[in-house]
């Protein structure tokens, strides 16, 4: 008996432990975000002044300048745009726990049909098409999962091969009771296996700065997504061939995980 309490008291010692180093976790990670949403915000004002003043000196002085001086102006102008877009991602990161809305009955089909039509000049433009298959109605944040849908979608259609247009098709499966699957998949670039991990890591990038537009943040944000929705987010991928990236999310949501979503 008294093995069996000195067990159950180690074990309830390491429980708190535990819960202590979590709890300890999230309150570092809420200052992360803080800080970044801080920060963010703190830079974008000078960034546009750099972004105006250059814009004027390029536009009423382009004359007075010698080809080396447009250039440094060029330069100049292209950083501080890069670096005001990577502090707005930066911000866009942030929200995803900082400004999160309550989780509600989402349809997915709606949100898709959202997402296409916002991209539809993309579509166009790139000669693309997007094949929406039957989605589920699932409790979550419809903001965020438009976000998660239109990076997704978005990079489908973006990293495509030169001699053939994107097509996009997106699909659901329910993997027994507890989870569903979201999958997104294209017969893009591909990439090699290895760098799977990576691409999910803020600021990472597969391709040279100026070979794709963006800063390297989208799928960050759809990993945070799918992580605060209490699922995951993971690829596999073909060079040549496409990519397709797995959501998988719970099928059902307890009430009180419900009200602790609407407090993150």
């Amino acid at each position: 008996k008294r093995q069996i309490e000195e067990t159950n008291k180690a074990m309830w010692a390491l429980y708190k432990e535990l819960d202590d180093k979590n709890a300890e976790l999230e309150r570092s990670n809420d200052e992360l975000d803080q800080f970044a949403m801080i920060a963010g915000h703190d830079l974008q004002e000078p960034l546009r002044k750099v972004v105006a003043f250059g814009g004027r000196l390029k536009t009423d002085y382009e004359d007075a300048l010698d080809e080396r001086g447009r250039d440094y102006v060029d330069r100049m102008c292209d950083a501080s745009a890069r670096m005001l877009e990577l502090t707005s991602d930066l911000m866009r990161y942030a929200r995803v726990t900082s400004q999160a809305k309550p989780f509600e009955p989402t349809d997915l089909n709606a949100v898709a049909a959202d997402v296409v039509s916002d991209l539809d000049d993309r579509i166009g433009r790139e000669g693309g098409k997007v094949n929406i298959g039957t989605l589920p109605t699932i409790e979550a944040d419809r903001v965020q999962m438009h976000q998660l849908l239109l990076n997704l979608i978005g990079n489908g259609l973006k990293f495509h091969r030169p001699d053939q247009g994107p097509v996009v098709s997106v699909s659901a499966r329910q993997d027994g009771a507890d989870t569903i699957d979201i999958s997104v998949s294209d017969n893009g670039i591909g990439f090699k296996e290895k760098f799977a991990g990576r691409i999910f890591q803020p600021f990472r990038r597969l391709h040279g700065v100026g070979a794709y537009e963006g800063t390297g943040m989208g799928l960050a944000i759809c990993k945070k997504i799918a992580i605060r929705h209490g699922g995951d987010i993971h690829v596999t991928s073909v060079v040549g061939k496409g990519s397709t990236f797995v959501i998988t999310l719970p099928a059902t949501r307890p009430r009180a995980e419900r009200a602790d979503a609407a407090d993150a």
